[in-house]
């Protein structure tokens, strides 16, 4: 777990206004089911799959695997700088991603995205230290890091955990 006190704060926010304000099936099926923050960035550690989906210049959705890791509360992920999702996100930077487990956990967020290395102009101010702990994960030599690989943070305006057994989940 990396995430601040404040970090935490922000996030639980962000998963009671969502859950707040979603529709009544939705609430039905998570209410009394739901990740507190604190829960969720303990669960969501590491590497985990995320579909993410994006949108082409027609406005056709596309879908596809990206590796998400949870870090201060926001999804991180990376592609290849010549995928076809680094260029639907330059050009269209609002995002939906999924994380499931089965049936055992859900995590379902929509935000737009931050480009943490831009291939002109300046870096996140904390690209060295997400960077440091890409390399830690990957390997130092995996990729040419200033040149094959673009990374993103999913900034969220909606985002809610499902789980309804937790304690299967950290057992």
């Amino acid at each position: 777990m990396r995430e601040t006190p404040d970090e935490l704060k922000e996030l639980q926010a962000l998963l009671e206004a969502s859950l707040s304000r979603s529709t009544s099936h939705l609430r039905s099926i998570v209410t009394g089911n739901t990740v507190t923050a604190e829960r969720l960035t303990r669960i969501l550690t590491g590497m985990r799959t995320l579909a993410l989906s994006t949108v082409t210049a027609k406005g056709e959705p596309r879908i596809s695997g990206v590796d998400g890791h949870f870090l201060h509360g926001k999804w991180h992920f990376g592609t290849a700088r010549g995928a076809a999702k680094a260029r639907h996100l330059a050009a269209r930077p609002a995002v939906s991603a999924a994380h499931l487990r089965g049936e055992d956990l859900g995590v379902f967020t929509h935000g737009t995205v931050e480009i943490l290395n831009p291939p002109h102009g300046e870096p996140a101010p904390d690209w060295p230290y997400l960077l440091a702990y890409f390399k830690d994960f990957y390997g130092d030599d995996l990729f040419d890091w200033d040149n094959e690989v673009v990374y993103y943070r999913l900034h969220p305006h909606w985002m809610t955990a499902y789980a309804p057994d937790l304690e299967k989940l950290t057992a």
